[in-house]
Order: structure tokens, then sequence, then C-alpha cells
């Protein structure tokens, strides 16, 4: 059996749940609106990604139309919201794109997210996840959701794969 590093090579296409992973799974409540911070790290590596080529979907039960603002600010397109069965939303990406189950790292930290990192080639979780998903993980990051986890096994990938070579694309990431 390989290792998560082994893994990694055959990985072309990240997947993240957002609340808990690419939020701390904190939620401010203001009158009629829900606020939460996202790393701008993993917003870097996010666009980095996908600059290199990489596919990125976001698979949520969330439906904050200010999430959808964000990620589409940092080019990402493919955003499922309001997933109730996040298997058949990944199943859609992996068509989409034509790819295989193992080229895929997925990232989640709640029991929604548990068949989706036990069916692809990579199942990552943010440090604080809930235990039957750090259970199920190939990869723990040493990061909490929202604190850089999704950069953490983003940057993994692009050097293990040769692709994090910033010099070479720094003039094509906006800012973030």
């Amino acid at each position: 059996m390989k290792n998560y590093k082994e893994k990694l090579n055959s990985i072309t296409s990240f997947v993240f749940d957002v609340d808990g992973v690419m939020t701390d799974g904190s939620i401010i409540l203001m009158n009629k609106e829900m606020i939460r911070s996202t790393n701008t790290k993993d917003g870097f590596a996010l666009q980095f990604a996908l600059k290199k080529g990489y596919k990125i979907g976001i698979i949520t039960g969330g439906r904050d139309a200010s999430v959808v603002s964000r990620l589409n600010y940092l080019g990402i397109t493919d955003i499922y919201l309001n997933s109730t069965y996040k298997w058949a939303d990944l199943e859609d990406f992996i068509y989409k794109y034509n790819l295989k189950s193992d080229q895929v790292l997925y990232m989640g930290d709640d029991l929604p997210d548990y068949e989706v990192m036990s069916r692809v080639g990579v199942g990552a979780a943010p440090k604080d996840a809930c235990s039957e998903i750090l259970t199920v993980a190939d990869y723990i990051s040493p990061l909490e959701g929202g604190k850089g986890c999704v950069r953490d096994v983003i940057e993994q990938v692009l050097r293990v794969r040769g692709d994090w070579d910033y010099l070479e694309t720094q003039n094509d990431i906006a800012s973030i």
C-alpha cells in the first residue's frame, strides 16, 4: 500500500469543503448576515494551483453568496452549494474533467465528508477535524481549518510534482 506522499504524485485535482476547512468553522451572526473568515495563504495556494493547471472544486453544505464571491474572485468556478450528498457532486466534478478518483485530493472535516474521503486518491483533513474523519484521512494537516491547512496540502502536492516554482508564475497571480 502506498503512503500518502507517494499518492500525491497522482493528484491533478483538489476538492475542498468550506466550513471547518477553508474557514475555522466559526460563523459570526450579524443581523441577517453570516460572516466567515478565510486565510489569505490558502487563497494564494488555490490561485497558484489553478495557474499551474490543477482543477479545483468546492463541495459544501452551505449556500452563502459571499463564499461564492470569494471563490470566484480566486478563479474557482466549480462550486457545489447546498450539497446533501457530496459523493454525487464529486462524481459530477470527476465526470466533467474526465478524471479518475485517484487523481483527486479531497479535504474535509466532518461526517458529510466521510464517504468522499474514503473514495478518492488522497483524503486529507485539518488537525481539528472530527474523530471519524481523522480515522479515514490519508493525511492530517498539522494546521487547523481556516489556518492554512488548504495551503499545506496544495503546496505538498505541487512540490512533489515539481510545480512549486513561484518565480515563473508570480506575475500571473492576482492580489489575494
